[in-house]
Order: C-alpha cells, then structure tokens, then sequence
C-alpha cells in the first residue's frame, strides 16, 4: 500500500468511526436526521456552511479553471460566495430560522402556499441533482490519480464511499466531520501552496512563466479574463447561496435566529481564503515544472478521450514526488477529499431533504411518522447516489460551468424570496410559478444553444432576466394585484 493510500484510508477511516457515533442520535426523529436537531452552536453552523462551499469546485474546478485560463479569475468564485453568505447573514438568515423549516421549497410554501412549494421543488431538486453528480467527478478525479483507475471505476469508488458517509449520521455527522474536515483541508492545500510558491521562484517568477505561456500581464486581477464571465461568477455566488438549500440547511439547523445570522457572516471569512491557495497550484502546475503537460507521457493525459485532462491537475499535483514529499501529499491529498466530501455530504442530502420532505411528506404521503421519514430519507441516499453515477460518467464539462446551471436555477429562488419577504405586492403567487417555471427551461435551452453554438450567455444571466421577465409577466395574468400571500411568522410547532 503507497503512502498516500495510507493516509487517505487512514483519514476516513476515523471520519467513518465518527459518523458511525451520531447514529444513535441522528435517528431519534427526523429534525434529528435532517437539520441536526435545531442545536448548532455559531462554530458548527459556520463551519458546515462553510464546507458545503469548499469542495469540488473550490478546489478541483478552481484549479482546473485557473490552469486551463492561466489567471487567478476563478478566486471569484470563492470571493463572491463569501460576499453571498455576509448578504445572507444581515437579510435571510433570520428569516429562515425562525420559520422553523426544513428546505427553501417549504419557506417558499410559507410565503406563496403550496403550489410555490411544488413547483420550486422540482426545479431546487434538478438543480441538485447536478450539483451532486459535478461533486462525484471532483471526488473521482483524485481516486483515479490515487489508485491509477479507469473513470468509471474512480466514480463507483467515489459513489460507494459518499453513499456510506451520508448514510449513517445525517446532519449531525456533517456538523461534526466538517469542522474536522476544514482543518485538514486547509493544512494541507496551505501547505502544498507554500511549497508550490517557494518551488517556482515566488509569485514574481510565477507571474513571468504564465506570461510566456500566453497570460495577461494582469493574470493576478481577479476579472483578467473577462468582465462578463466574472460578473456572471459573482451574480450567481451571491444569489445561488440565497436559495442553496445546502448551504441554507445548516441555518436551519442553528439554535437560535441570532446564531443564524453571525454563522453565515462568520462562515465567509472561512470560504474567501481557500480559492486564493488552490489558484495558486493551478498556476504552479501550469508551469510545466514538475511533469509533462503535454502528449501521452502526461500524468494528465486521458487515455479514453485522447486529451489532456485538467481536472486531473490539482491530484496529480499532489502524488508526484518532483513536487512535494508523498506524507505531505498524503496529508494534501487528504484535505482535498475532506473539501470534496464536506461538500459531497451537504449537496447529496439536500438532495434527499427537498426529496423527503417536499415530495414525500409534502406530495406523496402527507401524514407520515419521524420513523418513516427517517427510513425514507436513508433509502434516498442510496437512490440519489446510485443515480448519479452515470451521469457522473458522461458528462464532460468543465466543473464551474456545469455547476452554474445549478446556481442559475438556485438565482432564481433568491429573487422569489427576496421579493417575498422583502417586496410584498411586488411579486404575485402566478409571477413566482412563471419565475420558476420558465427560468428553468430558459436555463435548459440556453444549454442547448450553447451547444449548437447558435449563442453564448452564461447561464446566471440568462436565469435572472428570464426570472424577472416571468414575474413581471405573472404579475400581469394576476391583473397586478398580489392575492393574499401567508403571513410570516414563527412556527414553533412544525420542529418535526
């Protein structure tokens, strides 16, 4: 067994153990299992919101876009989801908490009635759904450099694995393994950053090698390559986190609304500094110093489509001696899973919460018990996980752009509940199904046109402006007259 094998299975082998202790208290109801028991204290809270954006795209999207651009443009990514979660702090968090919810769709139904909460349902859990199969590449790209294994075998590894650690302690286990995670994570890409910098000359010698690959002379200017693409990656940090059910869920789960607030600011001075070192290793890799970035003698190389493979760049960083000594990869190697897996964790059980509790309960079987929803919930992890598996497999996108389709839906959620809680009479109950309805096909053919290359918008805008023009549009069949929307108040009696 190689060393980085060693300390990846040695890691998450006590991050098993751990998860395997909230078992008992995880299955005690279902508020137990899906928001923790309402009893996250301001570190815990932050710390799993914070986690739930640092995984795949913060480290192996952020690497893959900063090697593939050769410019610290993907920090926004980052910096914006940070922006996104202070926002939320002062304005929605309160909000959120104190209605006693489980998922963003059932706030939704608290505003709009239940035909908001449906239909916003269906498009959070699409949404998702590529959220969780874009973390499962993350999660195969580093086995696959671990182990040296097919694609496909890299994805059942990694699906394997993600299923077991969701299954067992629900939110409690993400609380707790996350803070664990976050330490690690940020040990080992700090690190791996100081050594990659020192290694090729300082951020000076770095800056002059991208330049003679074809950089910008202002490749450290986070909106070097393009004010629209940047613009799109800081509108969809800070509204797709307003209506991210996984980054939303750990809110749902603090003790108090005041706790709420403060762990959603607090959670983005964790979030920013992360894209800035994982950039970094983009870059340094970039340099070509330590292996091959051309041809089939690259690490990088991928044997079934005959391409370089950037999303390999980041893992193949860390197992290559040239670079860094095997313990301290191991331990990088580590802090890059553990990214991937407090990410993995939350995105994969929003999946399941807004399938449990919006479809289930709130459609299929309205009167189910604490034991059935618990059992259910754990039977959709296995289905959820199973499911993207092959989607996993297929699809090829660059990472950050695949996953803007998500943030693009989620902006649209944000604007409905902005509009809700804040615009009451500016948004009618016939705007927010139209906003949600036709944004989501609006994002769909966007998609398709892109392909075909007839245009080229980045998905974010195109969520927006449909969203806006449907709202206006349902304000119009509503003869500009919002009908009685529910009153928000608290409901302390809906805890199950």
């Amino acid at each position: 067994m190689n060393i980085y094998l060693l300390i990846v299975v040695a890691y998450f082998g006590f991050i098993t153990l751990i998860s395997l202790f909230t078992k008992k208290v995880a299955s005690r109801s279902a508020a137990d299992y899906l928001v923790a028991g309402r009893n996250l204290g301001i570190v815990a809270c932050a710390v799993v919101v914070a986690s739930e954006w640092l995984g795949g795209m913060s480290t192996i999207g952020v690497s893959e876009k900063a090697f593939t651009t050769g410019t610290m443009q993907p920090i926004l990514y980052n910096i914006s989801t940070a922006v996104g979660m202070i926002i939320i702090g002062f304005t929605v968090a309160r909000h959120y908490r104190e209605n006693n919810v489980h998922t963003v769709s059932e706030m939704l139904e608290n505003l709009f009635g239940k035909r908001a909460r449906a239909i916003s349902a269906i498009a959070f859990l699409f949404a998702y759904v590529i959220l969780a199969f874009v973390q499962l590449q993350t999660a195969a790209s580093v086995i696959s450099a671990m182990f040296g294994t097919p694609w496909l075998q890299s994805v059942i590894i990694s699906s394997v694995v993600i299923t077991a650690y969701t299954y067992v302690g629900g939110m409690h286990a993400l609380a707790i393994t996350g803070i664990i995670h976050v330490i690690v994570m940020f040990f080992g890409i700090g690190i791996a950053a100081i050594i990659g910098i020192n290694d090729v000359g300082g951020l000076v010698a770095l800056k002059e090698a991208m330049i003679a690959q074809g950089s910008p002379t202002n490749l450290y200017n986070p909106f070097s390559g393009g004010l629209s693409y940047a613009w799109s990656l800081i509108l969809g940090g800070v509204l797709g986190g307003m209506a991210g059910q996984a980054s939303i869920q750990p809110i749902f789960a603090a003790r108090s609304a005041s706790i709420a607030k403060k762990s959603a600011i607090l959670s983005a001075f964790i979030i920013a500094p992360f894209g800035i070192l994982v950039a970094l290793l983009g870059l340094v890799a970039k340099t070509g110093n330590f292996f091959s970035l051309t041809g089939p003698e690259s690490p990088l190389w991928d044997t079934a489509l005959q391409v370089i493979n950037p999303k390999m760049v980041l893992p193949t960083l860390m197992v290559t001696p040239e670079f860094i000594h095997p313990v301290l990869g191991g331990i990088a190697l580590a802090g890059i899973l553990a990214a991937i897996l407090s990410t993995v964790g939350p995105v994969n059980f929003a999946v399941v919460t807004i399938a449990t509790k919006d479809i289930y309960h709130g459609l299929i079987n309205k009167t189910a018990v604490d034991k059935k929803l618990i059992s259910t919930a754990r039977k959709l992890v296995i289905v959820v996980n199973v499911l993207t598996i092959p989607l996993a497999y297929y699809a090829s996108g660059a990472i950050l752009n695949t996953a803007y389709i998500s943030y693009g839906i989620r902006a649209i959620g944000a604007i409905v509940i902005i509009l809700g809680i804040y615009g009451r009479g500016w948004i009618t109950i016939e705007g927010v199904r139209l906003a949600f309805i036709g944004g989501t096909i609006a994002v769909l053919l966007n998609i398709v046109l892109r392909v075909m290359g007839v245009i080229s918008i980045e998905d974010t805008y195109v969520a927006v402006g449909a969203a806006i023009l449907f709202i206006i549009i349902g304000n119009i069949v509503g003869k500009r007259k919002p009908k009685m929307l529910p009153t928000i108040e608290k409901e302390t009696s809906r805890e199950s």
